[in-house]
């Protein structure tokens, strides 16, 4: 029998660098190594074949995406990235990737072994996954793993205590890449999120995925598990099969306790936005600090609901932005608040607007806010909510939600990650996308008159159709920056302040505004969460010298990302005066 080939042989040397020790594993475009470096360490190397990879699997500059990944990432509970290059082996192009050594197992081996895992121990893994993914998402660059299974989680066993760690990244992505390109094939279709059949991804894609994994250790088989031999080959029958079974109510044998269902149960909900928000609130909910109540089933919750916003904190919850926030109080909450007079004067409710900026500055959670102040009526949608792989089905998705708002109104449509939904139909994007931006279009035809208000928010405006930005559309743009001075001042104020009883004498607010210039409002209160962690690990108080060590393991906001936005926000102005393509000729306004 012929032993098959290895590109690498046992003792061919890296680079002068590292030694091949010997073969692990052979995947569809990437081998698995394991290798000793210069000090005899046992290390990892993972060679990728350029001629096999997918174009979708290089970044922008043609580097290979996945080793880009790992070298953004440092986490207890992420495998350790240490090295990477090129090699050309026999004409060949490749590049490897030098990953710590992990000694242990993955949660498949285990689970192949004892069949499922104790709850306690389960608990505990799933924590750890969660802290991984929560470190990924909070990055300034935020990182969508995509592949959380039990192939994926490795039991680090080398210490006392077993570590989980996420050890692959070949299908992570970016959040500001588009899905368009993404190649899902190879995926495990049990820990995929309704939406992600679709190459609709997002962070609640990664709670689902958590939710399976979850389900998969204490049960011992995936959530709403089928047959799949019938179906290989043909996937979208498969993917067809799964949704089908996702209809039915979640099943528990083996786990009994009634919070630990809640819990899955809200991870694994087919519509994301009936999930955990984030994995913050996923780990809030497994650490006891936030009562998970019995859902209802699948069925029942798969579409978007429309709720009555009670009043809360409002716009006082919200630090600084008061442009932002006196523009919405005159042109639209006075005119939903103030009908009578409003009919007086002529003044109608604008069809709607986009709140844009850079990632983690506070868009959704203005928007949130923003339904508080009004009280009324409110939809909260995403792109994987209203999209559908099926024929007409987005169109009918959009024309329900806006005859439910009508319904209803006044109501306020909320929908994140617009672009997505709504791309510009002069790219390459499919038919079907196209049609889904003829039919808001058409939906949004004096939505202002009809009592309904749209707000779309995105990271890139510019990726949305010219004709959703024109004049009783989204007629209304607002540019959301990173914080600046006073307002990171304050929003430290506002986190630290709910900590009195763990924060130590002497927080100098000035110079922790100072110390984080260009950091946006996500990062400020990821800043103070891992202070708070850390210090309660320590069963010590929040000082001021943790937290100008935490804000030191935290990158800013890149300048020349900054500068993006910035060219952004002149193009979108410049829209608002429909200058679509035109250059703007005369005085430069000072």
């Amino acid at each position: 029998m012929n032993k098959t080939k290895h590109i690498l042989s046992k003792g061919q040397s890296i680079d002068d660098k590292y030694k091949v020790a010997f073969f692990l594993k052979k995947g569809s475009y990437a081998e698995t190594y394991r290798v000793k470096d210069q000090e005899g360490k046992t290390k990892l190397l993972k060679l990728f074949a350029y001629s096999k990879l997918h174009r979708t699997q290089f970044d922008e500059n043609g580097d290979v995406l996945e080793i880009q990944v790992l070298k953004n990432i440092k986490h207890p509970n992420l495998v350790k990235y240490c090295d990477s290059g090129e090699l050309l082996l026999d004409g060949q192009k490749y590049a490897y990737a030098i990953l710590d050594f992990i000694s242990g197992e993955t949660l498949a081996d285990k689970l192949k072994r004892e069949q499922t895992i104790n709850p306690y121990e389960a608990k505990d893994t799933i924590s750890g996954v969660l802290n991984g993914l929560n470190y990924l998402h909070s990055l300034q660059n935020p990182i969508i793993h995509n592949d959380i299974t039990n192939l994926n989680v490795m039991l680090d066993l080398s210490g006392k205590v077993a570590i989980p760690r996420i050890i692959d990244f070949g299908y992570a992505r970016f959040l500001s890449q588009s899905n368009k390109d993404f190649l899902k094939e190879g995926l495990n279709p049990f820990y995929q999120a309704n939406e992600a059949f679709n190459k609709v991804f997002s962070f609640q894609s990664d709670v689902f995925s958590v939710g399976a994994l979850y389900y998969h250790l204490l049960e011992g088989l995936p959530p709403w598990f089928v047959e799949i031999s019938k179906y290989k080959a043909d996937s979208i029958k498969l993917e067809d099969a799964v949704i089908e079974e996702r209809k039915k109510p979640l099943k528990f044998s083996s786990v009994t306790d009634q919070q630990t269902q809640n819990i899955i149960s809200k991870a694994l909900q087919p519509n994301a936005e009936n999930r955990f928000k984030s994995v913050k609130d996923f780990i809030k909910a497994i650490n006891g600090e936030m009562e998970v109540q019995q859902l209802s089933s699948p069925q029942d919750v798969s579409k978007p609901k429309l709720k009555e916003i009670k009043k809360g904190k409002g716009f006082s919850a919200i630090a600084g932005l008061d442009e932002l926030k006196n523009e919405m109080r005159r042109s639209v909450i006075d005119v939903l608040q103030n009908p009578e007079k409003a009919k007086r004067y002529g003044a109608k409710l604008p069809n709607g607007m986009v709140l844009y900026g850079p990632p983690g500055c506070g868009k959704t959670f203005f928007a949130k806010h923003f339904a508080e102040e009004v009280g009324f009526n409110f939809i909260l949608s995403t792109p994987s909510k209203l999209k559908s792989r099926y024929v007409n089905a987005t169109q009918e998705n959009i024309a329900q939600m806006f005859d439910d708002a009508e319904k209803n109104a006044p109501t306020i449509i909320f929908i994140d990650e617009i672009n997505e939904l709504l791309p510009n139909r002069d790219s390459d994007s499919h038919e079907m996308a196209k049609s889904a931006v003829n039919e808001m279009l058409a939906q949004m035809d004096r939505t202002g008159e009809k009592g309904i208000f749209i707000i779309g928010a995105t990271n890139y405006p510019d990726m949305i159709d010219p004709a959703m930005l024109r004049s009783g559309r989204l007629e209304k743009k607002f540019y959301l920056p990173p914080p600046d001075l006073k307002l990171r001042k304050a929003l430290f104020e506002m986190s630290l302040n709910v900590r009195k009883l763990v924060l130590d004498f002497g927080i100098d607010y000035d110079r922790l505004s100072a110390l984080t210039e260009n950091y946006v409002s996500s990062d400020i209160e990821s800043i103070v969460n891992e202070a708070t962690s850390i210090a309660m690990a320590d069963d010590s108080k929040i000082t001021m010298n943790l937290l100008e060590k935490v804000i030191k393991s935290y990158k800013p906001f890149p300048k020349d990302e900054l500068s993006k936005y910035q060219s952004i926000k002149a193009k979108m102005e410049g829209l608002s005066e429909n200058n679509y393509d035109r250059p703007r000729i005369g005085f430069k306004n000072k």
